[in-house]
């Protein structure tokens, strides 16, 4: 089909729009599933050392005072249920990007996001003991319970 008066066939962009989301997304399908992704949609710990960086962050818990308590999802992840799936999208994109492309510090590093959301995880979890530590105004600064316990979740680290 030739063109006429330079004009773009109204379909051609539609085809290639549709050309592009394939492409990206059988190449998210296909890192998804080479890469093991339908693991970390679940909760056991185990799925967090299947990257090797991991491995003693994982070794760390098991001989750690939470280990029959809390996995890593309840510390590491919102307890809210929209909360809890935006941060596994979050971090799971950007550790595999990190991964993939070999660009991230030795030792990993917490967030800032994710420390706060580890922060409260702890507060939801213990807030009758730490009532009188929180804040008196809402927002306002407090320690971090990882301050003095820090070796709570990670023994030995």
């Amino acid at each position: 089909m030739a063109l006429r008066h330079g004009r773009v066939p109204a379909w051609l962009p539609a085809l290639l729009a549709a050309t592009l989301v394939g492409i990206l997304g059988g190449l998210g399908a296909f890192t998804f599933g080479y890469g093991g992704g339908a693991a970390y949609l679940g909760s056991n710990p185990a799925s967090c050392a299947n990257c090797h960086i991991m491995q003693s962050h994982y070794d760390s818990w098991v001989k750690s005072s939470h280990r029959n308590v809390a996995t890593c999802n309840d510390c590491h992840l919102s307890h809210h249920p929209l909360g809890k799936w935006v941060t596994k999208a979050d971090n799971g994109f950007f550790h595999s990007l990190a991964f993939t492309l070999d660009n991230f510090h030795e030792p990993i590093q917490i967030k800032p996001r994710n420390r706060r959301i580890t922060q409260q995880a702890c507060l939801d979890c213990h807030r009758e003991l730490v009532n009188h530590l929180l804040p008196a105004e809402s927002g306002g600064d407090m320690v971090l319970c990882i301050h003095c316990h820090q070796s709570v979740g990670h023994a030995q680290r």
